[in-house]
């Protein structure tokens, strides 16, 4: 795939544009928006008319996509060197995440489609990311894989030192038996007896270190995106190891949402603005491991939920298999807001 800069705006005097990452759960998968047939976000130049960003990067969004815009946030701002207005300065785009319930989702994407030639496509994103649904077997296969190739950019670093800071990274990262790599494990232990604080850092996979896992692998050069990218040099199928690529710096914007979303999930219900006005406890928790990628204890996290006082009941129930009716619920909406969004909890993940 050739990451070619003409498939986005021409070129122009602007030196800011602003980029969307619009999430939703759909059949219980995480899902982003997308356009130019998945190889961008929704996006475009700041304009004199946008009297804000929010203002420039919701009508983009709405132009685009024909997707209306409820909970938003700013991400972080990039500069990206490799692209030039007119007059040779480097373009800064400023990312935004935006949270849409899934039955919104559904028609706006219905409605997009009809009106702009299906060019507005929802994508799961682990699309992009297949390593990083760690329930998922395969994925973690595809992760030990990447873990192979990110030792051997980690052994050809210049010198012991940075050897040894590569595979810490890589360890901190993407967890792993560090006690299986006996070159590593001997750097670790030869300092000193620090084995019960590194196998607790070393071994985990930490859901919300997915910005970091993807900048790892596009230093590595085990990306497209990369300018180190050779395909030549690695193994077979590896573009299926990891998943598809976008123009521009796309990609590392949807990563930066991600580990937002992961980490916030933590300590604010933001779950809520993703789910419809009616669910069951199941179609919660399943929502919940599918932003994470990874599984949760289902009586943890129901007794969590419990105690934090989120939901009520609606006195209605769903038919979703041959058993009982599983009762609706919602979310509270009589919680005061402040101390909704600064004291109430969701259950963090079991990490293997």
């Amino acid at each position: 795939m050739s990451l070619s800069f003409s498939h986005a705006h021409s070129q122009g005097s602007g030196t800011t544009e602003v980029v969307a990452v619009l999430i939703a759960i759909t059949a219980n998968k995480a899902r982003v928006l997308t356009v130019a047939e998945g190889k961008l976000l929704p996006n475009g130049p700041l304009m004199p008319l946008h009297r804000s960003l929010q203002a420039g990067v919701r009508q983009w969004v709405e132009e685009q996509t024909q997707q209306p815009l409820g909970y938003i946030e700013q991400l972080y701002t990039f500069v990206d060197t490799n692209r030039r207005n007119k007059e040779g300065h480097a373009l800064v785009y400023v990312s935004y995440m935006g949270l849409v319930q899934e039955s919104h989702a559904e028609s706006s994407l219905s409605e997009a489609n009809s009106t702009q030639s299906r060019t507005a496509l929802w994508r799961d994103w682990y699309d992009y990311f297949p390593w990083e649904d760690y329930s998922d077997k395969v994925a973690k296969q595809y992760s030990m894989q990447i873990g192979e190739q990110l030792k051997q950019w980690a052994y050809a670093a210049v010198n012991k030192t940075e050897v040894k800071k590569r595979l810490q990274r890589i360890y901190l990262c993407w967890g792993g038996d560090w006690e299986q790599d006996i070159a590593f494990r001997d750097m670790v232990l030869n300092e000193g007896n620090h084995r019960q604080s590194t196998n607790e850092m070393f071994t985990k996979w930490v859901a919300e270190h997915a910005l970091l896992r993807y900048e790892m692998l596009y230093e590595a050069g085990l990306i497209p995106e990369s300018p180190f990218y050779n395909a030549t040099k690695l193994p077979e199928h590896w573009q299926q190891v990891i998943g598809e690529p976008m123009y521009y710096d796309h990609r590392r914007v949807i990563a930066t949402a991600i580990s937002r979303l992961r980490a916030k999930i933590e300590y604010r219900p933001l779950i809520f603005g993703l789910m419809p006005e009616e669910f069951t406890l199941l179609q919660l928790q399943q929502s919940v491991e599918a932003l994470s990628g990874v599984p949760l204890h289902k009586q943890n996290f129901r007794r969590l939920l419990e105690s934090q006082n989120l939901l009520e009941p609606t006195g209605n129930s769903r038919q979703t298999g041959r058993g009982r009716p599983a009762k609706l619920y919602r979310f509270r909406f009589d919680i005061e807001l402040q101390s909704l969004l600064m004291d109430s909890k969701l259950p963090k993940s079991n990490r293997a």
